[in-house]
């Protein structure tokens, strides 16, 4: 048997006086696993909950793996053109030009892996959508908001190589050829 009790104030003592009133009834019936509401929702949820957690932390795992990527691969594609660079530089490309070279380069690369990212994300919500409660397995403002996250970690990615790039010294840069 079940009994459920509405009320309101300190659940303790609700239990407590749940049981009072069971034992005055019935002395022998045996009383167990007392839980508020709050205990058994909690339960109920628990497997989505471990499961959205993980999701959560491999998603973060993911972004930062993301953002060390792209600064390895925009660091290393700036050393590999440094002297393509200092050509750049020596013939009159500002530092300004060679800053949104690196960046537009980098940033290119960005919008094409968001952009398949999205598609593959959208076509894989239904396997999903047994994990999400109130929001739409297709929420239109969750996708932008990831997007435009990915793309701001993307630029601060691309930034640093950028500067770097703006300070090589073409006459430096020309004599290692």
């Amino acid at each position: 048997m079940t009994i459920v009790v509405k009320g309101s104030g300190d659940p303790n003592q609700m239990i407590a006086a749940a049981r009072q009133q069971v034992k005055l009834l019935d002395p022998e019936q045996p009383i167990y696993s007392p839980r508020t509401m709050g205990d058994i929702r909690a339960e109920s949820v628990a497997p989505e909950r471990l499961n959205l957690t993980l999701l959560s932390l491999f998603a973060g795992i993911a972004l930062v793996l993301a953002v060390v990527g792209i600064y390895g691969v925009m660091s290393y594609a700036v050393t590999q053109r440094t002297h393509e660079i200092g050509i750049r530089m020596a013939i009159g490309a500002s530092r300004g030009d060679v800053f949104k070279m690196i960046l537009s380069h980098g940033m290119k690369l960005t919008f094409i892996g968001v952009g398949i990212g999205l598609v593959l994300a959208f076509a894989l919500t239904r396997l999903m959508a047994t994990m999400l409660f109130g929001v739409e397995p297709t929420d239109a403002t969750t996708f932008a908001s990831i997007a435009a996250l990915l793309i701001g970690v993307a630029l601060l990615a691309c930034f640093l190589p950028g500067r770097r790039a703006t300070k090589v010294e073409p006459t430096i840069s020309l004599r290692y050829e």
